[in-house]
């Protein structure tokens, strides 16, 4: 451990000399575009935005819904406290996951989700698939998912100094009713934000009419942000929020014979659903420095947060814990920027099953890590700009038996745009990274069988990209072939009664491909990913907890038209053709193909500018599937699977003030 501390100080200041000797090195600072930076170079890298304006056009009421229109990115479907994400089909639990940079643990339970997220306040989310940079911060073995929510001055008008905005939406199959009210304000520097939402509603009908029970939203979240900024630019902020879903979620006996919730499943074979409360809930509070006028070599930022996400699911109890931070400094030198700082956390997985004898048990496992990083970039030329960092991390684990393991790791990433022609661009990329030890399942700590750590050690990952885009005029096209492999997975939910020294090793490859046109006044956007997923050669399960899912071949189109000012028409289309590469595969059958579309029109009253009425006819041909993403799905002999809601119409008015 100490020699590892030493070359980690060693490391930094290698990274603190050059930095300044680089600054030093620049009498004046003219960035310019850095091209590798630019929207589109990092989409043909896999490194995607959702907008603002992406946001508003989806009106997103779950996490689902934000990436409605995505095929890297999928969601899975049921109530909040089940959803999860994927990026070409692994799981976010290898990927660093950040709302307004601060790091967020994961779930307490395999039945549930990862990180709770109420979309009413989002402002963008960045999505890396598997080439993560440095300055992402520390296990983004797959790559990262990044939410950054709204501030005082991102609603605000030109000249305003209070604010408001209030959102309801009914809708007619289970979404039930859902109200939103932010407010928002500045003066002398000060600014502050406070806000919430609630939605209440009724299980919803699948396609075919059938109630899917335990579907029912009961979801509230709250957020308050508070900043300070002086007249020379240094920023003070502090956030807090929290979000929680506490409705009744279906559950079945489990070992003990004690009641567990799986809300990501419509039930088991043979195993009748029961109906109890369940909770969710996740807490956010970060407190963050930066300096929006910086000089030429001194550009600090400097974050602290805590981060909590809690499961009780009746049978089983669990909560995960973080404290993270991290101090970066961004230089600035002729031809581009680095970006170097320090960064650390300290996580806990703690919980308890409540049945008889082994089934009663309890536990807690711990984490500390601390890392150096930089990552560079540049343009070297007119036509050649470039990315590339490293990071050294080192690691504490402490098992809930008492046992101790240290490890440190390096992580390297490079990438390089290159303009061919006027109209082509080429991408390559490349990233190692290190992930350490990974917690385990908090709420299944030593249940049944008290765990062991033989064979525990760390787990690293590979990516690779290659992509060519093609932009004239309107049109915007690209593709791109991209391989992950992640390997040494510590067994998070052991498979073998408490072996937690078990590893997994998984793959994902694949093509990502995409069309559009912009008119100007309209748009349309036709995106493919094709994901193998695979665990240890073969086919990747659909309850393949903390790892990934089959995905296959899955389409999009997205569009909108901006029939004049007062009415705005749009859709999305998503279909996901039958993957028959599972069927045979560890009991699976083929996962079955299916096409959504979803339609909305959104009027603005000529004497009301500042309201919005929106039209929405969501799944319009009433299709009965479950999200490719979903747990579960063709395991017919074991698992019913959770199926989507039918048909639904909306209507939501939105007025701001």
């Amino acid at each position: 451990m100490k020699q590892s501390v030493n070359r980690l100080l060693l490391a930094g200041a290698s990274i603190a000399i050059a930095g300044t000797a680089a600054a030093q090195s620049n009498d004046t600072f003219d960035l310019g575009v850095i091209r590798i930076e630019s929207d589109e170079a990092q989409d043909l890298l896999g490194n995607a935005e959702i907008t603002g304006e992406e946001l508003e056009n989806r009106n997103p009421a779950s996490v689902q819904d934000v990436f409605a229109g995505e095929t890297a990115v999928t969601a899975s479907g049921g109530a909040a406290i089940g959803q999860k994400v994927f990026v070409h089909g692994i799981e976010e639990s290898l990927l660093s996951v950040t709302i307004d940079g601060a790091r967020q643990n994961k779930s307490a339970f395999h039945h549930t989700g990862n990180v709770l997220i109420d979309p009413f306040m989002l402002k963008s989310v960045d999505v890396s698939s598997g080439l993560a940079p440095a300055d992402a911060g520390p296990g983004a073995l797959a790559g990262t998912l990044a939410y950054e929510t709204k501030d005082a001055r991102d609603l605000l008008e030109v000249g305003d100094t209070f604010g408001g905005y209030a959102t309801l939406t009914y809708g007619t199959n289970g979404q039930g009713l859902r109200s939103g009210l932010n407010l928002f304000g500045k003066s002398d520097g000060f600014e502050w934000v406070i806000g919430g939402s609630f939605q209440t509603g009724d299980d919803y009908d699948d396609g075919s009419g059938d109630r899917v029970r335990g579907t029912a939203p009961e979801l509230i979240n709250g957020i308050a942000k508070v900043a300070y900024t002086s007249d020379s630019g240094h920023r003070l902020s502090f956030s807090a929020s929290q979000t929680e879903d506490r409705g009744d979620r279906p559950g079945q006996a489990g070992p003990g014979g004690i009641l567990i919730l799986r809300p990501d499943f419509g039930g088991l074979v043979g195993n009748p659903n029961e109906l109890f409360e369940g909770l969710s809930r996740r807490q956010s509070f970060t407190l963050t420095y930066t300096d929006e006028h910086p000089d030429t070599w001194f550009a600090p930022t400097a974050q602290l947060t805590y981060n909590a996400q809690e499961i009780d699911v009746v049978g089983l109890y669990g909560i995960n814990k973080s404290v993270s931070g991290k101090f970066e400094n961004a230089l600035q030198i002729g031809n581009g920027t680095i970006d170097a700082g320090l960064d650390f956390f300290n996580e806990t997985a703690e919980g308890e099953g409540r049945g008889p004898g082994p089934f009663g048990s309890s536990g807690k496992e711990s984490l500390f890590n601390i890392g150096l990083y930089a990552q560079a970039r540049q343009n070297l030329n007119d036509r050649i700009s470039v990315s590339y960092g490293a990071r050294y991390d080192i690691q504490n684990f402490e098992g809930t038996d008492g046992s101790t393991f240290d490890a440190g790791g390096f992580s390297a990433n490079g990438a390089v745009d290159v303009v061919l022609t006027d109209t082509l661009t080429l991408n390559v990329g490349a990233a190692s990274v290190w992930g350490g030890y990974e917690l385990g399942e908090a709420a299944l700590i030593n249940f049944g069988t008290p765990w062991n750590y033989d064979g525990f050690t760390t787990s690293r990952s590979n990516s690779a990209r290659l992509g060519l885009r093609f932009a004239s005029g309107g049109w915007d096209a690209g593709a791109a072939v991209f391989y992950t492999e992640v390997n040494d997975i510590a067994a998070v939910l052991p498979l073998t009664p408490g072996a937690r020294g078990e590893t997994v090793n998984i793959k994902t490859k694949g093509v990502d491909a995409s069309l559009g046109y912009d008119w100007g006044s309209a748009f349309a956007t036709l995106n493919y990913t094709y994901s193998d997923v695979t665990s240890e050669g073969d086919p990747i399960g659909t309850t393949a907890y903390y790892l990934g899912r089959p995905m296959g071949h899955q389409f999009a189109l997205e569009a909108a038209w901006d029939v004049n000012n007062n009415w705005r028409v749009g859709g999305i289309a998503q279909i996901a053709l039958e993957n028959t590469e599972t069927d045979g595969v560890a009991g699976m059958g083929a996962l079955p193909g299916y096409q959504v579309v979803d339609l909305y029109a959104e009027y603005v009253p000529p004497a009301m500018p500042d309201m919005t009425i929106r039209f929405e006819a969501d799944n319009i041909f009433d299709e009965t599937y479950a999200s490719r993403s979903s747990d579960g799905i063709a395991l017919q002999d074991r698992i019913i699977p959770l199926t989507e809601p039918g048909r639904q119409f909306a209507v939501t008015t939105s007025l701001k003030f």
